[in-house]
Order: C-alpha cells, then sequence, then structure tokens
C-alpha cells in the first residue's frame, strides 16, 4: 500500500508522460501491466498511475525502497520491455527521483 510520509523512508519515482488523449487508456493499461512485473523486483513498494482530465497526461507515482533498488530496476531484463513500449506510446516523459518533504491532510481524513 502506498504511504506518503515524511517519516517513511522510500524514494519515489514520480514520471509525468506526454500522450495524444487516444493514447492515454492505452498507457495506462502499459503501465498497469509494467507494475505487475515490478512487483517481482526486489525493493518495489508501490505503483500507482493518474490521468491528467484533459488526456494528455498520464504520471505515475512509484516507491522503491532505495535508489540502490530503483537503479537496479533499470538493468532488469524483466523490466525494460515495458519501459520501452510505454516510451514508445508516450510523445514525452519525463522521470525524476523525490523524497517526500511535507505531508498535510484534513483532520478527519476527508477535506470538507
Amino acid at each position: 500500500m502506498t504511504t506518503i510520509s515524511t517519516e517513511q523512508d522510500v524514494v519515489t519515482l514520480i514520471n509525468v508522460f506526454t500522450v495524444r488523449p487516444e493514447d492515454q487508456q492505452r498507457l495506462v493499461g502499459v503501465l498497469a501491466q509494467a507494475a505487475a512485473t515490478m512487483k517481482t523486483i526486489h525493493g518495489y513498494v508501490s505503483s500507482n498511475l493518474h490521468k491528467s482530465l484533459d488526456g494528455t497526461k498520464v504520471t505515475n507515482y512509484v516507491q522503491w525502497e532505495s535508489v540502490g533498488d530503483f537503479e537496479a530496476m533499470l538493468e532488469d531484463p524483466e523490466a525494460a520491455p515495458h519501459m520501452r513500449e510505454a516510451a514508445g506510446i508516450a510523445e514525452g516523459y519525463e522521470p525524476d527521483l523525490y523524497e517526500v518533504a511535507f505531508v498535510d491532510e484534513a483532520a478527519d481524513g476527508v477535506a470538507s
């Protein structure tokens, strides 16, 4: 399960893909299939996919136990085909690694 916390010791890949609206759902499907493969790779914590309402972006939010685990995934032969397929669908993509710097939420967990 994804936990977003400044107390959690994970590294987060946030990759924003730019797509044609007609390709948005196809990219979501490819990335969801990739998550099934990533689950088998050491250090994987969780994946979340977000679609922009205008159909032009897909954001992939993936947590890894460490930068080393993320880097090892990049060399994994099982992961490579998924990454190539996603890159082929997207018009562009911007992957970066992050750490959580701040978290806030409504007191009861629901915004009013």
